[in-house]
C-alpha cells in the first residue's frame, strides 16, 4: 500500500482560510466557530480575532441546547433564518460556510428591514444548522399558516400551530423597542 504524502502548503489556500476567518470573525462567529470552519491553527485564529476585533475572543462553551431556539419570539427569528438557510441551499451552488453567511445576511436584513432587534447570532444561527443536520431540531409546517417553523423532530405535523398563529399568553405585550408585537 503506498504511502499518503502529506498535504503541501498552499499560500493560496491559506489566505482564503484567513479571508474566510476574518469575514466570521466580523460576523461575530465564536472561536469554536472558527476552528471549525477553517483549517487555521488556535494560536493564528486567536492572533487574527484580536487584530480584527481588538479584543481577546470569548471564553467558554458554547450553549447545547436545543431549548433557546423553541422559545417563542427566538424561535420566529430562528425559523426565518432557517427558511432562508434552506431556500438558498435549493437555489445555489454555495459551500456551507457561503450558504451560512449568505443567509445571515439576508435574515439580519429582513429584521432590521422590520425595525426589530436581531435576536440570532451569527454562532447560534451556525449553531442551529449544526443541530437540523443531528435532526435535534426540524421544521414542521403550520397547520393554520402553513409556514415552516422550528420544532423539535417529534412534534406532532398535524396540530402543531407556530407562535404567530398561537402566541402564549404574554407574548408581544413588550413594551421595549425592537421586540415583536402582536396586535
Amino acid at each position: 500500500m503506498p504511502a499518503t504524502k502529506p498535504a503541501t502548503k498552499s499560500v493560496l489556500n491559506e489566505s482564503k482560510q484567513i479571508e474566510r476567518a476574518a469575514m466570521l470573525i466580523e460576523m461575530g462567529a465564536r472561536m469554536q466557530v472558527l476552528e471549525s470552519e477553517t483549517t487555521l491553527s488556535y494560536e493564528r485564529l486567536i492572533r487574527l480575532y484580536k487584530e480584527i476585533s481588538g479584543k481577546s475572543p470569548s471564553k467558554g462553551q458554547l450553549p447545547f441546547s436545543t431549548d433557546w431556539f423553541l422559545t417563542w419570539q427566538e424561535n420566529i427569528h430562528s425559523s426565518l433564518f432557517l427558511n432562508i438557510y434552506e431556500y438558498l441551499a435549493k437555489g445555489a451552488e454555495l459551500d456551507s460556510v457561503e450558504q451560512l453567511t449568505k443567509a445571515y445576511r439576508l435574515y439580519c436584513e429582513q429584521i432590521q428591514a422590520a425595525e426589530l432587534d436581531v435576536l440570532l447570532s451569527f454562532t447560534r444561527a451556525w449553531r442551529l444548522v449544526k443541530f437540523v443536520d443531528a435532526q435535534m431540531l426540524t421544521r414542521t409546517q403550520c397547520s393554520v399558516c402553513k409556514g415552516q417553523f422550528v420544532t423539535e423532530p417529534y412534534e406532532n405535523a398535524r396540530h402543531y400551530q407556530c407562535g404567530l398563529c398561537n402566541p402564549p399568553a404574554r407574548a408581544g405585550k413588550s413594551k421595549s423597542a425592537g421586540s415583536l408585537m402582536l396586535h
